[in-house]
């Protein structure tokens, strides 16, 4: 087993030669460094997702060398599937966000083992350009930059104190647009949409709330 093994790298070894495999495992290192810091400038620093970054600078190689013994050896590539299909991921990727940086490496490190570099490189610079841009424009574009807010009151009180709480918020909150209302068992659920300020003290904006509408109750939630 041990010699068959050995023989089946030595082979993919000599067929793509030690220059062209150390140069795809330093393209792919390089490609997942790359992908590593537009996750942690454009994503990591305010979002709290599933942590996937953990696994760039690792898995970008791991998956060229995958696709190294994928191109030289059939049998090789059906062990390694075979081998893939006991794994499974513990903690699931929510965000959708997270998803395309996960796509983005992955097509990186075939790209190394394949040597399509100036592909890659394209593609890099395309996902940095397309996320700067959003970035910049993401206080000025009516869809970036949104963060979610509830807002929960017994029906009566909310029809009393409709107009303090909408001014109220109005005045406070940049970009305000309500995004769905419900009554449910004598409750109104208000959902909001606005654009987030980053020094914004969210202790004292729930405090004024609940004073404008005393003694009625009133329940906040912020996304």
């Amino acid at each position: 087993m041990w010699e068959q093994l050995t023989s089946t790298w030595q082979g993919m070894l000599s067929s793509l030669g030690w220059t062209e495999a150390l140069i795809a495992l330093a393209m792919s290192i390089l490609f997942s460094l790359v992908v590593y810091f537009m996750y942690q400038l454009f994503y990591g620093s305010r979002h709290l997702g599933a942590g996937v970054h953990r696994m760039f600078l690792v898995g970008g190689p791991a998956i060229t060398v995958l696709f190294l013994g994928i191109q030289t050896s059939i049998p090789l590539s059906l062990g390694l599937l075979g081998a893939l299909s006991f794994v499974r991921f513990r903690t699931p990727v929510k965000d959708p966000a997270e998803i395309g940086f996960l796509l983005l490496l992955i097509a990186s490190s075939i790209g190394a083992a394949t040597g399509n570099f100036m592909v890659i490189a394209l593609l890099l610079v395309a996902a940095f350009l397309v996320l700067g841009i959003r970035w910049l424009l993401r206080d000025r574009s009516p869809a970036g930059g949104r963060s979610s807010l509830m807002v929960s009151m017994d029906q009566e009180d909310f029809t009393a104190h409709e107009a303090k709480v909408k001014d109220l918020m109005t005045t406070r909150l940049r970009g305000l647009r309500l995004q769905s209302m419900s009554v449910v068992d004598g409750k109104v659920n208000l959902q909001y949409h606005h654009r987030p300020t980053s020094a914004f003290d969210w202790t004292a904006f729930a405090n004024e709330l609940t004073a404008a509408v005393a003694p009625a109750r009133l329940e906040l939630f912020v996304g």
